[in-house]
């Protein structure tokens, strides 16, 4: 009788802590990065005034307390772009911020020489927008803790694609399981890890990481190596990545990090 109810006690205390683990669970983030393609100066300038003057402060009285912009360190000559990215504590956050904006009276008017362009000025080429769902090993983004000027800091943007949807599965298992991990051991200061769900390029996972400049950078990659050495020949993570595009990126003046 006494084994009997010891059993019981042990099997409650269990089912006690699974419940409380999965009460603590966070739920995650979704991430939004708009990605504007244009060409000319002129475009450039009306952008990121639309941006300093009425998107990001019209964001920020939807709730959205931390927007980043960036620009690729090496522009392309024949299409330039500038990143934004977008957290959401929802997936309905994304209707219901671009539906409050639409409605904001003050950010049509703030935003009105890009908002009311004509036809044949348009401020952009076109606008890319990439729908992200955080990894269940960091459901929130974080804020970088850099103490060197913007203007010197490198933000690294990257991207794996893989062959299959299962393949980029198992890519965001290896995170969740060892990666991220040793991304946070070494102190990459990660701002997101994220799962695409809409985009151009799928399946596919993109995270950020940033650096004080490019030495720092370089010397946090040199560390990493010995470490992803001891997993990367694991059997279970074989050929999951068939495409790694990386963006090296620093923020905008008014960029929020």
């Amino acid at each position: 009788m006494k084994s009997f109810f010891n059993k019981l006690l042990l099997s409650a205390v269990a089912s006690i802590a699974i419940s409380a683990h999965v009460y603590a669970a966070k739920p995650a983030f979704y991430f939004q990065i708009k990605v504007y393609h244009f060409k000319t100066d002129t475009q450039e300038n009306k952008i990121d005034f639309y941006l300093k003057n009425a998107y990001l402060p019209a964001l920020h009285r939807a709730g959205i307390e931390d927007v980043g912009v960036f620009r690729p360190i090496v522009q392309d000559t024949s299409e330039k772009l500038i990143y934004v990215f977008i957290p959401l504590k929802k997936l309905t956050d994304l209707d219901r911020i671009n539906t409050e904006i639409g409605k904001n009276s003050e950010h049509a008017e703030s935003g009105k020489s890009y908002l009311d362009a004509a036809y044949d000025q348009a401020p952009y080429s076109r606008v890319e927008s990439i729908l992200l769902k955080a990894f269940s090993a960091m459901p929130e983004y974080s804020l970088p803790k850099l103490n060197t000027p913007k203007n010197e800091r490198v933000y690294e943007l990257r991207s794996y694609e893989a062959a299959t949807e299962n393949l980029s599965f198992n890519k965001i298992e290896m995170f969740n399981d060892y990666e991220v991990e040793i991304f946070s051991k070494l102190n990459f200061n990660a701002v997101f890890y994220g799962q695409v769900i809409a985009g151009s390029k799928m399946p596919n996972l993109m995270y950020l990481t940033t650096f004080n400049n490019k030495a720092d950078r370089d010397s946090h990659w040199a560390a990493f190596g010995p470490e992803y050495k001891k997993i990367s020949g694991l059997p279970q993570y074989q050929h999951n990545v068939s495409k790694n595009v990386t963006l090296f990126l620093y923020p905008a003046e008014y960029s929020d990090f």
